[in-house]
């Protein structure tokens, strides 16, 4: 049986038998019991600068197949977000062309794409709030005469200049006001990015919910949808009650989503969320299977599938937490998705080989190898090239 060699921080060598592929089968009809969108990243050309502080040069054919694969397991595409590397290396001139792209993608595919709308294209640190407001128009207009979804982000700018609750039920009211299609707001926790401490006009979660809630309460026409990020279970399904009706709770809690997800079905909760996740880009096919099992009333299969990926997200988004994309795209890499372990800004490097080595143990484990095989050469070839003898 081939084995793949894992290497510890320590040093020391050891081997896993490797497992053969998930039988998971693509859908032949549209997912029904839950809306699941994978927050997809980018792939860099091989043979460009990726370095830090290079501009973003993409490989349009990696980067557009993977979201065609995504579509092909019946999964949405959330793209520009953070997963995306948003403000780690995709400049706004790339953000724009992604999203032009992704969206024709999606009409060619007759899937489903909701992309990241920001004030990021502003260069000033700090702007008034009223540039904030049209910052976000801005971004917001462009999104919506491609055909795609917008999903408002936190914005860096309205947290550095907000003095309270009430600035920020301003930009929002009028960032809504103007919106032409529903949008999903997106509440980013500190440790996917710390600069937006105190997002909502508050540290604590109870009280800056509650300002969340009051916003789409006034707007629950404009508001298709949460996007919680706060690796937080109890505040999501806290806020997840107190939603109305007719608006979506997407997890985004890549520590705690098998639960959230399967909610009542699976004991866990009186309700249940929808997924807009970047774990899902890194395991498509098994999140994927895992819906099929509870559109066919098979709750128990459900958690077979997705259980064991849980420990698995939870070392690819593992403190800093930031620096998950770095995982997404080594999981991409070692599908076959992508012709090399390359990301924008040099990011490849930003986690090191034993925590890879780890990844490689819990993909393994939790059947998110697509292709065994190829998985291993690559993973034995970077050990190599490393000085670890595989």
């Amino acid at each position: 049986m081939a084995a793949l060699t894992l290497l510890a921080a320590d040093g020391s060598l050891s081997d896993a038998p490797l497992n053969a592929a998930g039988a998971y089968v693509r859908p032949t009809a549209p997912l029904q019991s839950r809306v699941a969108y994978a927050a997809a990243h980018v792939v860099p050309r091989v043979s460009a600068d990726n370095t830090p502080g290079q501009p973003a040069d993409i490989d349009w054919d990696s980067t557009l197949a993977f979201r065609r694969n995504v579509y092909s397991w019946g999964l949405g595409v959330a793209d520009a977000m953070d997963t995306a590397q948003r403000n780690m290396g995709l400049d706004a001139a790339a953000t724009r062309e992604l999203i032009s792209r992704s969206a024709e993608v999606a009409r060619e595919e007759g899937g489903s794409v909701v992309v990241g709308v920001n004030t990021d294209h502003v260069l000033d640190s700090r702007i008034s709030l009223d540039q904030v407001i049209d910052a976000y128009k801005g971004q917001l207009h462009f999104t919506e005469e491609q055909g795609a979804g917008p999903v408002l982000m936190a914005s860096r700018h309205l947290a550095r200049v907000t003095r309270d609750a009430a600035d920020y039920r301003r930009v929002y009211r009028a960032v809504l006001e103007a919106a032409t299609t529903p949008v999903v707001l997106h509440w980013l926790g500190t440790a996917f990015d710390p600069e937006l401490a105190g997002y909502f006009g508050a540290d604590d979660w109870q009280t800056a919910s509650q300002v969340l809630l009051e916003i789409i309460g006034e707007n629950p026409d404009k508001v298709a949808g949460v996007k919680m990020s706060l690796l937080n279970a109890e505040s999501e399904i806290s806020v997840r009650s107190q939603l109305p009706e007719g608006v979506r709770m997407f997890t985004g809690d890549d520590f705690n989503y098998v639960g959230l997800i399967g909610g009542d079905t699976v004991g866990q909760g009186d309700s249940h969320s929808d997924a807009l996740l970047g774990a899902f880009a890194a395991i498509t096919p098994v999140a994927s299977a895992a819906i099929q099992a509870l559109d066919a009333g098979d709750p128990a299969r459900y958690l077979e599938i997705l259980g064991p990926t849980e420990e698995l997200s939870r070392q690819v988004f593992a403190a800093p937490t930031f620096y998950y994309k770095t995982g997404v795209a080594f999981l991409s890499w070692l599908n076959g998705h992508q012709p090399a372990f390359q990301m924008v800004g040099g990011l490849h490097s930003a986690r090191s080989l034993p925590h890879l080595s780890r990844i490689v143990e819990l993909a393994n484990a939790s059947l998110a190898l697509e292709n065994p095989e190829l998985a291993r050469e690559r993973w034995h070839g970077m050990l190599r090239v490393n000085g670890v003898d595989a």
